[in-house]
């Protein structure tokens, strides 16, 4: 049944993803091996878009389907503030409007009992300044899918820094463009290739094993 719900979405069956989404959850399956098989689906929808198979409207379309997907289970979701490992701030960087990757990390972080606040995409650099200071978050996540947007991931880490928001919290960048040598050159602190690693690298941070 997980590998149904992966090709459903990879192909943008839209009725039969939420069909197989909903009877999983209703069994009782834990959302987290829900929430695998989506990101497996998402992963293949990326692979279709760098083969040039799918363009920006197929993309776009993965991204509603996969919320809709996962808001079949918001109930698993909710919690007690006063129980969640952390805060973090995250969002898609200025000039950049790809969201697929950033709404799995976000997702999974919550079903994990982190408390995320999702900026969404192209997010000005004050924008997320103003977040900081309002949530008082321990953890950044940056996110792009262009290489274009790599000036303003570095400009938004400089904005950062200029407001005196930097110390004492950790900055994590991810997207498919994305490794060690622009994380040196953005100047962030950690880089992660995929959602299960932001969930461990987000723990860890916070002192969980």
């Amino acid at each position: 049944m997980y590998e149904e719900i992966s090709k459903a979405l990879a192909e943008l069956e839209e009725d039969l993803l939420l069909d197989g989404v909903k009877n999983l959850y209703e069994k009782g399956v834990p959302v987290f091996d829900i929430l695998a098989a989506l990101q497996k689906g998402m992963e293949e929808v990326g692979k279709k878009f760098e083969a040039k198979e799918y363009f920006l409207s197929e993309l776009i379309m993965s991204a509603d389907v996969f919320k809709e997907a996962t808001g079949l289970l918001g109930d698993a979701f909710a919690g007690n503030t006063s129980e969640m490992l952390g805060t973090v701030v995250m969002g898609t960087v200025k000039e950049d409007i790809h969201d697929i990757g950033k709404d799995i990390v976000v997702t999974i972080l919550k079903c994990n009992g982190f408390h995320v606040i999702d900026l969404g995409v192209d997010v000005p650099y004050e924008k997320f300044v103003e977040a900081i200071k309002e949530h008082n978050p321990q953890i950044i996540g940056l996110s792009c899918l262009l290489t274009s947007a790599f000036e303003n991931m570095k400009e938004t880490i400089v904005s950062i820094e200029e407001a005196g928001l930097r110390e004492g919290r950790t900055i994590l960048i991810g997207g498919g463009p994305t490794d060690q040598k622009v994380c040196d050159y953005v100047r962030a602190d950690l880089i992660c290739k995929n959602a299960q690693e932001a969930v461990e690298t987000c723990k860890k941070i916070v002192g969980v094993n």
